[in-house]
């Protein structure tokens, strides 16, 4: 028995008729077909079709064999496809993170690097907090992660990909939009918000410029990312420092005006497992330069 017998068996039976599944499902001619038919029911020694000038009609051993024929196929099917993977090089597999916002600009770079090294490459993405991107690389789920440094944890390396300072941002017709330059101090009796503890580095740096200007800044409320700072801002006339790569998602709305005198800053780094030997990772390490020319994109 052979694998045509039961592709033209099943085509016979989907189709209700020989001559319609010679001409149209098999291309092939309706004795042809016939014989083929004949010479199966002869191999399993039983008949599987009533033909009649209706067409054809299963019997009941027809019914019986047609949910295994089909089967088969599909086995066989199955077969082919897994000798053709075996056949091939395994793809290469690299698990890559993102602090939410990071993979608008560095995306496109990052996957021309790595498909020019790695042609055929299966590149996971992720995006997160911080935080968690930090916590999938210690647990090996990442292989690397655009992301804040977390000094804590010690089992991570990191690479600087670029220093974004802080600014403040505020309202277009907020009185601090008529300065050049903002000081700590123009900010005390404002509205002011801080970010969430989920994005700590960009809180700490901002808590740390506050502190060593002498001010506390006792922020109104606490915002968890771009989009809601924002909202809070328009809503009730806020102020607040975050990256200065926001001012290109920013509405006409609100504005931006640069810290007076020395201004925080934060660095994107590349953080790794300093376990992690793969040549994938050691490619994506030497072209942290080329990274760095990519646009600061929104990544608090």
């Amino acid at each position: 028995m052979e694998l045509r017998h039961l592709r033209y068996f099943v085509a016979v039976a989907d189709a209700g008729s020989l001559t319609v599944a010679a001409e149209q499902k098999l291309h092939t001619s309706q004795p042809s077909l016939s014989r083929q038919i004949r010479d199966l029911e002869q191999e399993v020694g039983v008949q599987l079709l009533n033909r009649g000038a209706q067409g054809i009609e299963l019997t009941a051993a027809g019914k019986a064999f047609l949910d295994h024929a089909r089967m088969a196929l599909l086995q066989a099917e199955a077969a082919k496809e897994a000798a053709l993977r075996a056949a091939q090089p395994p793809k290469p597999v690299f698990s890559l993170g993102f602090l939410s916002g990071a993979e608008i600009d560095l995306l496109p770079e990052v996957t021309r690097v790595l498909r020019e090294g790695f042609p055929g490459i299966d590149i996971r993405l992720s995006s997160d907090y911080s935080p968690l991107l930090a916590k999938a690389l210690m647990r090996r789920k990442l292989d690397a992660a655009f992301m804040r440094a977390d000094e804590s944890m010690e089992d991570l390396a990191y690479k600087r990909v670029r220093t974004d300072p802080l600014v403040f941002v505020l309202p277009s017709n907020h009185r601090l939009a008529a300065q050049s330059a903002v000081a700590p101090e123009h900010v005390t009796d404002e509205t002011f918000y801080l970010p969430s503890k989920s994005a700590p580095a960009v809180r700490r740096a901002v808590l740390d410029y506050f502190n060593r200007a002498g001010i506390d800044p006792r922020p109104e409320h606490e915002v968890h990312n771009v989009v809601h700072a924002i909202s809070m801002i328009t809503s009730t006339h806020g102020v607040m420092l975050l990256p200065a790569y926001t001012a290109r998602y920013l509405p006409d709305s609100i504005t931006t005006r640069p810290v007076q005198g020395e201004a925080p800053t934060l660095d994107l780094v590349i953080a790794y497992h300093k376990a992690n030997k793969s040549p994938i990772l050691k490619l994506l390490l030497s072209r942290v330069g080329r990274l760095a020319t990519a646009p600061a994109g929104n990544n608090q």
